[in-house]
């Protein structure tokens, strides 16, 4: 599942990470970091998911 879910926060990271915390304040910080850069949005998901 963690696979999937690392496939997903690369191709949309905010969806992701909503699938790992829902709305939480990771949640907004990452659509924040994927408007600033598709990078950092990827980068803070994948590090989210592998986290917990």
């Amino acid at each position: 599942m963690d696979f999937l879910r690392i496939l997903i926060a690369i191709l949309l990271p905010p969806l992701g990470v909503f699938m790992q915390v829902g709305f939480a304040g990771a949640f907004w910080l990452n659509i924040l970091l994927t408007l600033l850069g598709y990078i950092p949005g990827i980068v803070h998901a994948v590090w989210i998911i592998a986290r917990r």
